[in-house]
């Protein structure tokens, strides 16, 4: 194939921003764009078993690179020569790059090169494997603004020492929401590294209830939380009764049943719920979110919904949805 064969195809090449593709392709291929294609913003390429030679032609020509999208494949063999071309394909990335995904199990040979990247401002890493953080946890990113590792967090003084060096620029951290782990020493390290964060997925086990209240004391400019309930983690009373008393500036409340719920909320005490918020915080709204994996939430009883139906009418719930986790805008992975 050459592009060169239909009329107006460099033209059309010369304008492309957006390219999604395999590493099986051929390196001609990849050659022919990297000949015509530089001004590419998104670029998102999935590795399998076959890594072109001619992906790093295409990727060291980039002039404007936002956004770069990386699904290591399961057939995927690591080590050795594969290792060694990801870091180099890696080393080609310009720094206009401000927003890296990489997706798959062993990437830890890339964390190296990520921290080369002083541009970023959002950051996915999916990891299955959690020690080679380390690599990362010294490195500055003075840009950075979105944090999201969905699986397996690294190891918590790894992570830790990288929220007291990067924490205060953060906005936004969604850590294992896939796999719903959970510590509290590093829930205290938001707390105290991350005070300018507007948007935080946290799981707080209903023990450790001090520690919500100190992460709402401390992070005044949250505007949403997503609190997990059921399992170890806070019931929906638990969740509501510290929200109200303790939550400053957020205005989306989201409830997130990854997990069965130990307690159903009965009636009276979404009631007394809404009482409180009124008499704490009059003329201030919010939108309630609930994520719903399990039947006992509390928008399973009837009577909770004509409550909040009535809570609604009254102007001080702006927003009520009930959604599941196929909704991508409450849920990250």
């Amino acid at each position: 194939m050459t592009f060169n064969f239909y009329p107006g195809a460099k033209d059309c090449f010369k304008k492309l921003t957006i390219l999604c593709c395999s590493s099986a392709i051929p390196t001609e291929l990849f050659y022919q764009l990297s000949q015509t294609c530089y001004n590419i913003q998104s670029l998102n390429i999935e590795f399998d078993a076959i890594i072109s030679n001619g992906i790093e032609d295409l990727i060291s020509v980039q002039r404007n690179l936002k956004l770069f999208d990386m699904t290591l494949c399961r057939d995927l063999t690591f080590g050795g020569p594969t290792s060694i071309i990801l870091s180099s394909l890696m080393s080609k990335i310009p720094n206009t790059l401000i927003k890296l995904n990489v997706y798959g199990r062993d990437n830890y040979f890339l964390l190296s090169s990520i921290a080369n990247f002083s541009n970023l401002q959002e950051l996915n890493l999916s990891f299955d494997h959690d020690e080679y953080f380390m690599k990362l946890e010294y490195a500055i990113f003075p840009q950075l603004k979105v944090l999201i590792i969905p699986k397996e967090y690294p190891r918590n003084e790894s992570l830790i020492k990288f929220l007291e060096i990067n924490g205060k620029n953060l906005k936004e951290i969604y850590i294992s929401e896939v796999t719903g782990y959970n510590d509290n020493s590093l829930n205290l390290a938001i707390a105290k590294f991350c005070p300018n964060l507007k948007k935080l997925s946290v799981g707080i086990e209903c023990k450790e209830l001090e520690t919500l209240k100190i992460i709402f004391n401390n992070c005044k400019n949250l505007e949403s939380i997503k609190i997990w309930c059921g399992w170890k983690f806070l019931s929906e009373k638990e969740a509501l009764e510290t929200f109200a008393k303790y939550s400053q500036n957020i205005h989306e409340l989201i409830l997130y049943h990854q997990f069965k719920e130990r307690f159903e909320l009965l009636p009276e005490e979404l009631e007394s719920f809404f009482i409180k918020w009124i008499d704490l915080k009059p003329q201030k709204s919010f939108s309630l979110v609930v994520v719903n994996y399990d039947a006992n939430s509390l928008n399973t009883n009837d009577e909770n919904i004509e409550i909040i139906n009535k809570y609604i009418k009254l102007g001080v719930i702006k927003k009520f949805k009930v959604t599941d986790f196929k909704d991508k805008e409450y849920n990250i992975f």
